[in-house]
């Protein structure tokens, strides 16, 4: 069949196929979702690479990311050319119309992974992510405390403001604007010094320890999702869980007053519908890292807290620790 997108045409086969069986959810009920919310979804995607998570055979099947665009994308949806730490680069998709992303559920798409680059400038982030993931023993009632908490550090170091949304699980995200004038480098200490400071104040519910040995119940907030190549799926992706969930953009008002499970497939449209897309404004703010940045410094200077492990598919980074666990270190010491 085939589905008007903001006066594209977009074929869509074997709409009937189920994607999600626990809730009868068709590859068509996906693709409409996605039509539903596109002006919000193009806002949180346009002229941002993105890798996409596919699932051809629905969330039972197989399922892969894909970086690199597809062959045979149409010549109106365009490419950015990125590079991995690998020092390899690709063409990924670049979504610039609501079209591309019902082009891409086609092909069994869910989740949608953007970049924090835009195409003009791959190379400088336009967006801090933190990423706030409930670890065993929490949940997101956790979570919505180290969120409100992390509003109050994001205004005190520079009056920033952070747009934040649920994971589509259990986390939630906080996304804020900056200057794209920073590497990725920069961001992702800024990223780290959010994490410390949110150490300090909640010593005993956040934790930015990279090895899982180490971080306790607490929540824990992924300083790495700012690296190179690691991405956060977007606003109103939708997630490859049985209930089909989607990541919701959450006013602050909300964010306590609502769960992740009162968002999906079914719901989020009629959401959308009303209130339209509740971070519009995004795009209209570009915060400073200075303030950050002078925090992570005075963090080295005054109490020696330099970098922390990189994920384990990087190359070795300068200034980067010994990337091994804890509990390996000390056996290697007294073998």
């Amino acid at each position: 069949m085939e589905l008007e997108v903001a006066g594209r045409t977009v074929r869509l086969s074997s709409p009937d196929k189920v994607f999600f069986p626990e809730r009868g959810f068709t590859k068509l009920d996906v693709a409409r979702y996605y039509v539903g919310v596109g002006p919000g979804i193009l806002r949180a995607l346009r002229n941002r690479p993105t890798t996409l998570e596919r699932y051809p055979d629905g969330v039972d099947g197989e399922w892969f990311f894909q970086k690199r665009a597809p062959k045979g994308m149409p010549d109106w949806i365009p490419t950015a050319h990125i590079t991995f730490p690998s020092g390899r680069s690709a063409d990924e998709m670049c979504p610039t119309e609501q079209a591309a992303v019902v082009w891409a559920a086609q092909y069994g798409t869910l989740t949608f992974h953007p970049w924090p680059v835009r195409a003009t400038d791959v190379d400088h982030p336009d967006e801090l992510r933190i990423d706030l993931d409930p670890q065993p023993g929490t949940d997101f009632d956790d979570a919505v405390r180290a969120a409100h908490e992390l509003r109050a550090v994001l205004d005190e170091f520079g009056g920033l403001r952070g747009w934040p949304k649920t994971s589509g699980g259990r986390g939630l995200h906080v996304f804020v604007p900056v200057e794209p004038r920073w590497t990725f480098t920069q961001v992702r200490r800024a990223a780290i010094a959010v994490g410390r400071e949110m150490e300090r104040r909640m010593p005993d519910q956040v934790t930015i320890k990279w090895w899982k040995e180490e971080r306790g119940s607490r929540i824990f907030l992924d300083y790495n999702q700012t690296a190179r190549d690691r991405t956060i799926a977007s606003a109103y992706s939708v997630r490859p869980r049985p209930h089909a969930p989607v990541s919701a953009p959450l006013r602050w008002e909300e964010v306590g007053a609502v769960h992740p499970r009162d968002f999906d497939l079914a719901t989020m449209p009629a959401r959308f519908a009303e209130l339209g897309d509740v971070h519009a404004d995004m795009d209209d703010h570009a915060y400073c890292l200075d303030a950050l940045l002078e925090l992570a410094r005075r963090d080295e200077h005054d109490h020696g807290l330099g970098d922390l492990p990189y994920p384990p598919e990087y190359p070795k980074m300068p200034g980067e620790p010994k990337r091994v666990q804890p509990s390996r270190a000390r056996r290697d010491q007294t073998s």
